[in-house]
């Protein structure tokens, strides 16, 4: 039997991952005082999963680490071992290390053993009492050539090959073999096995394998409880007293035994490629009452699962269940539902032409179809859908470290982590996300002995607020500091050379910060204060479709709020015609469309500029960009649409406003090269074609 274990890597990198981000939250979350004991069992079982299924994939480092941190928790949990703050710290940076490795193994990167062996030693001193470093390892580039002593036996030809798990011949007595895998933690050679002390380690052992997944081989083997465990072990008792050293290798034993077993049995291996992922998403499934009592619910399965948690589960009418799905699936069947839609606006169309008995039926049939339609759009639309929490989670620790270095004291809140938001916008928020909470930890919240002055609590509050608003989704970042400083604002624009109109209002002011190389800071810090990052926000969050506003109250704290669509893949946005085109401009960059009257309209060095609301705005002609014949050559003769981007607002010009609508967006750049000013297409009901205009591309026109 031969196996290829690299088929089920993705499936063990991303269940890590999520193990490590588990383990983050909880260790920021414990309580040293009186640590919850259910909490500390879920970090250790967190250890003791990676630290199982890295030694089936052979990952080396992985398994060193986790194991020794596997023994702190385990002291931990029983009593034995005390935590304090510095410990918890250690425990992060572990964390931390652990998921450096795992990237490490993921990308096919040597491994930094120097980092590895450090790691380790500092969870060695902590666990005998002696000084350690609560600072990481220094991650170099470039591994060192020579592994550690006591490693350099295991050559690289047998870490790929898992350890000889499946077909390097190895001997019984190797110690370090075994402790890879997570079930003992003593080995044996074969004259040394005893029935007595396979039953002492019995209930630990089926207690690992009822609540975590390694043990299970991802799928290789049926859940083990303990008392078939107990009950396998009584009827080893006999032949295991007969058993006879041989030469041959065991390992190779077990895989031709294996191999007969399977031989026999009735069901059909798992295909392997059903457990092949490149970039995964979480499903949720609801099973209802009737699928969980049916005869094909009861069947056992032999995918892994916690037993305790499905026994919890199980005695609830509903069950929640998990299943990893590639992420171009998804998106597959999302265009297939964008297509579908399409083609109803088209029937609809062909139903409004046809009279009498048969179009009233043919327009009833069509409406329920629309229902059906719109429900099953929106349904597959919500599996890419994430709860945002995967987002703000992240910042407990960026909170807590940040705080520490600059000696504030500062509690986060999360308000709406359930709000949902497409799974695409979850890793492209994270970097302006972090940005601002930076901001507003440096330049926001201020000193303790400064807040207590001002009357203030001398714990400062960051939170941050998701919800949802119409057909968008609003993320809040809000400090209780002292806000933004207006005059010292305008000073550094004039210092910087910035053209400034007169009288300008709280909103105008708060977005020249959004400048590049902006920076109020007094001094230049490893934290900011060099004038990089806001202006990456803003161009970030605009290449989302979104766009931030800032609302500060002096002496009260500041608020940074952004406005994201619910999905990429669905477009809200109002069609114009100019000529015979259709076009579509998203709504959010859309302020309001006016016909203008002559004397609103100037001229400034040729440039045609509209007056509104004693502020004179820039004309650009999409007929002109586009270089088509239009309808009205002249903006009192057609409709003016006045938009907003990079801090720039300016009016457009076509001929006609064609009605708001929510369209399936197109990607042009499989077929055609980039076209400036055009970010998309989408299908009408005709049938025909519109392009989806980029408002920040055409605010590339518009001259300072």
């Amino acid at each position: 039997m031969s196996i290829n274990m690299a088929e089920f890597h993705q499936v063990f990198f991303e269940e890590s991952h999520e193990h490590l981000e588990n383990m983050e939250q909880l260790l920021l979350a414990l309580d040293l005082a009186a640590p919850d004991p259910e909490e500390l069992n879920t970090i250790f079982r967190a250890a003791h999963s990676i630290k199982g299924g890295s030694g089936i994939f052979g990952f080396t480092a992985l398994t060193s680490v986790t194991h020794v941190m596997e023994n702190l928790l385990d002291k931990t949990r029983k009593g034995t071992f005390e935590l304090s703050s510095s410990v918890i710290d250690l425990l992060l940076r572990t964390v931390d290390t652990l998921s450096h490795i795992l990237n490490l193994y993921r990308e096919e990167e040597p491994i930094d053993w120097q980092q590895v062996e450090f790691a380790k030693n500092q969870l060695v001193a902590a666990l005998n009492g002696e000084p350690f470093s609560t600072q990481a390892a220094k991650v170099v580039e470039t591994a060192n050539q020579e592994k550690p002593a006591a490693v350099s036996t295991n050559s690289a030809s047998q870490e790929d090959a898992s350890f000889g798990f499946f077909e390097d011949e190895v001997e019984l007595g190797l110690v370090d073999e075994t402790e890879h895998f997570g079930f003992f933690d003593e080995a044996y050679t074969a004259k040394e096995i005893r029935v007595e002390d396979i039953h002492s380690n019995a209930a630990d052992s089926a207690t690992h394998a009822a609540v975590s997944d390694d043990e299970l081989g991802y799928g290789f083997f049926e859940s083990l409880t303990a008392e078939s465990f107990a009950n396998e072990l009584d009827a080893l008792s006999t032949p295991i007293q007969n058993v006879q050293v041989t030469d041959k290798p065991v390992y190779k034993t077990l895989v031709e035994q294996s191999d007969a077993k399977t031989a026999r049995s009735k069901k059909p291996p798992k295909d392997s490629a059903q457990l092949k992922s490149q970039a995964t998403t979480d499903v949720k499934l609801e099973a209802q009452t009737h699928l969980a009592s049916s005869p094909a619910m009861n069947t056992t399965s032999a995918t892994p699962a916690a037993s305790s948690q499905v026994a919890k589960k199980a005695s609830t009418s509903t069950q929640d269940a998990t299943l990893r799905v590639e992420t171009s699936k998804i998106d597959t069947l999302v265009n297939l539902a964008g297509e579908l839609v399409i083609t109803q606006s088209m029937l609809t169309l062909i139903g409004n032409e046809l009279g009498g008995e048969l179009g009233e039926r043919l327009k009833t049939a069509l409406n329920e179809l629309e229902r059906n339609t719109r429900e099953m759009q929106e349904a597959v639309m919500s599996v890419r859908m994430l709860p945002v929490s995967f987002v703000f989670n992240r910042f407990h620790r960026l909170v807590r470290d940040l705080s520490e270095q600059l000696g504030k004291n500062v509690t986060l809140v999360i308000e709406g982590g359930n709000t949902e938001i497409d799974k695409g916008m979850i890793e492209k928020l994270v970097d302006p996300l972090t940005h601002l909470v930076r901001n507003s930890l440096d330049h926001g919240i201020e000193k303790p002995e400064k807040r207590v002055a001002a009357g203030k609590s001398e714990v400062g509050v960051l939170s941050l607020k998701a919800s949802q608003r119409g057909g968008s989704i609003v993320i809040a970042v809000h400090d209780d500091g002292g806000g933004l400083n207006r005059e010292r604002i305008l000073q550094k624009a004039r210092e910087n050379g910035m053209a400034l109109p007169e009288n300008m209002t709280d909103k105008q002011v708060w977005q020249l910060i959004f400048a590049a190389g902006f920076s109020t800071a007094a001094e230049v810090t490893d934290v900011s204060g060099r004038g990089v990052g806001m202006d990456v926000v803003r161009k970030n969050i605009e290449a989302l479709g979104g766009r931030i506003d800032i609302d500060s109250v002096a002496g009260e704290g500041a608020t940074f709020e952004i406005q994201l669509p619910l999905t990429l893949a669905i477009v809200d946005g109002m069609s114009v015609s100019v000529g015979n085109q259709i076009y579509i401009l998203p709504l959010v960059h859309i302020i309001e469309s006016i016909q203008p009257q002559t004397e609103q309209l100037k001229f400034l060095a040729k440039e045609r500029l509209l007056r509104v609301r004693e502020e004179y705005l820039p004309l650009l002609n999409l007929y002109q960009l586009m270089e088509i014949e239009p309808q009205a050559k002249t903006p009192e003769a057609g409709i003016v649409v006045l938009l907003e981007s990079n801090n720039k607002r300016f009016g457009l010009c076509v001929d006609a406003l064609v009605g708001q609508q929510q369209v399936v967006i197109k990607s042009l750049e499989k077929h055609y090269r980039r076209i400036p000013g055009v970010s998309g297409a989408t299908i009408m009901g005709d049938g025909s074609v519109a392009l989806i205009l980029d408002v920040e591309s055409l605010a590339l026109h518009i001259k300072n």
